[in-house]
């Protein structure tokens, strides 16, 4: 138990630059302090003690801002920075050395929907080991991030990201998709971002531009060989009241 703590503050200090202790992260951590309490609510859940693991879990949630249903599946060195809003359901899973910020949802999808017939169904996603989500991301449904995908800021994905990808947008789109098993911080890569926008209107530009030439070469070879390349007229019918 001890040697798992300290892997969580030794993870937080090495991807929280403000971090300047274990002391300071064990006293002023919300992030820590919700993660503590999520073991523990995590161990009573898994003995059968349902409503005084949630009981708990939602004194963590009050004290912290953070909300970590007892059931979800979280691994070592897990980190959320600043963490405020921070929602993860029941049947999430997270691997090893994960990262969230603030705002991030690890939800499902229609929970109104026959809610009595989704009990004990995997509804949330899973993140598998290394994925950093930015603040205000929605992860929703029961997909799976592959390992060292990042996800970016206020995205919304509702579907599987391969491993390595980096999302962004709504819905989320795949922007890059080098693996890079370096930390970035918020989700957001080193360099610069496309835009798959801009990376569509570059492609129709392209497009557009060899249709042109190709019509010109058309007119090229149509008057090389004595024909004309402008179009009669069609005649016009011209409605008369006579």
């Amino acid at each position: 138990m001890f040697k798992l703590i300290r892997q969580e503050i030794d993870a937080m200090i090495a991807r929280d630059p403000a971090a300047r202790s274990r002391l300071e992260i064990a006293l002023c951590y919300p992030a820590f302090h919700a993660i503590m309490g999520y073991r523990g609510t995590h161990w009573l859940w898994q003995r059968g003690f349902r409503i005084t693991a949630r009981f708990i879990s939602q004194i963590f949630r009050w004290l912290t801002g953070i909300e970590i249903h007892p059931g979800a599946k979280i691994g070592k060195r897990f980190f959320i920075d600043h963490g405020m809003g921070v929602v993860i359901g029941e049947t999430a899973e997270i691997g090893d050395d994960v990262t969230l910020y603030q705002g991030v949802t690890l939800g499902g999808t229609s929970p109104s929907v026959n809610s009595d017939g989704q009990r004990g169904l995997k509804r949330h996603p899973t993140l598998e080991d290394g994925v950093i989500v930015g603040s205000g991301a929605q992860i929703l449904g029961p997909f799976t991030v592959r390992k060292n995908a990042r996800v970016g800021g206020n995205a919304v994905v509702l579907s599987e990201v391969p491993e390595g990808a980096t999302v962004v947008g709504i819905p989320a789109k795949i922007v890059r998709h080098e693996a890079d098993d370096r930390f970035c911080a918020y989700g957001t890569p080193i360099g610069d971002l496309p835009d798959p926008v801009a990376r569509a209107l570059e492609e129709l530009g392209r497009e557009v531009t060899e249709l042109r030439g190709q019509v010109a070469e058309l007119k090229t070879d149509n008057k090389s060989s004595g024909g004309s390349d402008v179009i009669a007229d069609k005649p016009r019918i011209v409605a008369s009241s006579e």
